[in-house]
């Protein structure tokens, strides 16, 4: 029996699991049924382009949280130390509730990232320059706080990897603790 969605947002929720268990390749349009509990109709009713406006709909609802949650945050802290670390906490509880998977880098490395090349280079760029940003406010030289910020958000994503291949939270854990020792080293 077909599960009864409130909203749209209630679809993309459910999409977004199905994604980060599957991937984009491999959730068929009857793999999303499935799963999600949704008929077709229901589907193409929220989604009318299919599987890549449904991608879509995913990444934008994973863009306007770290928007509101990391990004903005970044932007406008006026303690630099206090961001960081927010930063990696958020980060490192974001990830760990959602399976250990960014979906931006799900689609870079799959074959949708023709489809959504603009999402994914935008989200992971965005975050570089506002770490970076948030570094220069904290006395870190340009050329060191780009370096560091490309790292740290290098390190997060590799853990995100490591610790999916390893079963093992402790991974991201230690990892983002490991970017947020650095990055306040940096600041202070």
């Amino acid at each position: 029996m077909p599960r009864t969605l409130l909203d749209r947002s209630d679809a993309v929720r459910a999409l977004a699991d199905v994604f980060r268990r599957r991937g984009f390749e491999a959730a068929s349009l009857s793999v999303i049924q499935q799963e999600t509990g949704m008929g077709r109709g229901s589907l193409y009713h929220f989604f009318p382009d299919g599987k890549a406006d449904m991608a879509r709909a995913v990444l934008g609802e994973v863009q306007s949280w770290f928007e509101d949650q990391v990004f903005t945050p970044l932007r406008t802290a006026d303690d630099v130390a206090g961001a960081v670390s927010r930063m990696a906490g958020t980060v490192r509880d974001y990830f760990l509730s959602r399976q250990r998977v960014c979906l931006f880098a799900v689609t870079a490395l799959g074959g949708e990232l023709a489809t959504h090349a603009d999402a994914v280079r935008t989200y992971f760029s965005v975050w570089v320059d506002l770490l970076a940003q948030t570094l220069r406010r904290g006395g870190v030289e340009d050329r060191d706080a780009a370096a560091l910020a490309l790292d740290a958000v290098a390190a997060i994503q590799g853990a995100l990897v490591l610790a999916r291949a390893l079963d093992e939270d402790a991974v991201v854990v230690g990892v983002v603790a490991g970017v947020e020792e650095r990055l306040l080293a940096a600041v202070s």
